[in-house]
């Protein structure tokens, strides 16, 4: 009998591709959304992307971060957790907590959840927002030995939810005895094939590329990380006995938006009308911020090229990272075939 392992947020994007890891690797995954009217959609999905087409091994549960009702039946007969499921928004809410408490909360019932049912290793995926934010104008590179603060100007309630559910995760772990069982990563933003015709929430700077609602590019610079590497790093860190206790930093590299731009106009020419050739100045993006909360809660990270020592991570996975280039082209590859654009 495959084992079984517990995937929180499976209808997300990379909830999505977690599941079709573990299930093309021979695992059976129970898989849990917030509304079973989304499991047929999941399914037909999965079936359809998957290596083998077999998802007989796939079931689908309904769970809530907010909520205790059937965490503990969830995690029967599961022999790992890959808790994936949190809250992420583009637009900042008015209140904080909106991100923060389900963020938190939903971790700490998942883990003690986990911890009741004898599960092995759990799996968090927690973010970059976890590590890199609050350090000012930082030029060295980021490594998992750095935390994110819970106040500055560049602290936004999406990086606190963020950074206060992993000390979270941790500190249930730590308070069980069983630190060494918890392996968290940490991804920059996440592009790569969508799986549906949900662009996602990093696939929206890909969309906004594409559909030439940014006319000229703001001075902002990401790191990117392929879903199909952030997914099989996670199921490294659960097969690995050395992941163990230990936070996996995920990135391929940093683009800017003209630097995005530039790749999309080489792999799809037919679209280079729509794409930006030229930056903005800041002051600007600014008062374009005024306007656009798309916008405005990155105006703190203009000029700002974040970098990143993923070295722990591409050595887990054991071969290189997909480059940025590449994991941006197949977000916009797979969004024209949706017929996103």
């Amino acid at each position: 009998m495959a084992d079984k392992v517990l995937v929180t947020g499976i209808s997300g994007f990379l909830g999505g591709h977690v599941a079709l890891a573990l299930l093309d690797a021979g695992y059976a995954v129970r898989g849990s959304v917030r509304d079973l009217g989304k499991a047929d959609k999941v399914r037909a999905t999965l079936k359809r992307a998957s290596a083998t087409g077999n998802i007989d091994n796939l079931e689908i549960v309904a769970l809530d971060l907010l909520r205790d009702d059937g965490w503990s039946a969830a995690m029967e007969g599961c022999r790992y957790l890959q808790h994936v499921a949190s809250p992420f928004v583009l637009r900042t809410p008015k209140d904080k907590n909106e991100l923060i408490r389900p963020a938190v909360e939903g971790t700490r019932r998942a883990l003690h959840a986990a911890l009741a049912g004898g599960v092995e290793r759990i799996v968090l995926t927690s973010s970059f927002a976890a590590i890199g934010y609050g350090h000012g104008d930082r030029t060295t590179p980021f490594t998992e030995a750095d935390w994110s603060a819970t106040e500055g100007v560049d602290v936004t309630a999406y990086t606190e939810s963020k950074t206060r559910a992993e000390l979270e995760a941790w500190s249930v772990m730590e308070a069980a005895g069983r630190r060494a069982d918890l392996a968290v990563v940490n991804p920059t933003g996440i592009f790569g094939p969508l799986l549906d015709d949900d662009p996602g929430t990093s696939g929206v700077l890909v969309l906004r590329l594409l559909n030439g609602s940014v006319p000229a590019a703001p001075k902002l610079a990401f790191g990117i990380i392929d879903v199909r590497d952030v997914a099989a790093v996670q199921l490294k860190a659960m097969e690995t006995l050395a992941a163990g206790g230990r936070r996996f930093l995920t990135s391929g590299g940093t683009l800017s938006f003209v630097q995005a731009a530039d790749i999309l106009r080489q792999a799809f020419p037919e679209r280079a009308g729509k794409l930006p050739r030229f930056e903005l100045p800041n002051f600007v993006v600014r008062l374009i911020a005024l306007f656009d909360s798309d916008i405005r809660g990155n105006v703190q990270s203009l000029g700002l090229v974040k970098q990143f020592d993923a070295r722990q991570a591409e050595a887990l996975l054991g071969r290189p990272f997909i480059t940025p280039a590449d994991a941006v082209t197949a977000t916009a590859r797979s969004m024209i075939a949706q017929g996103l654009v």
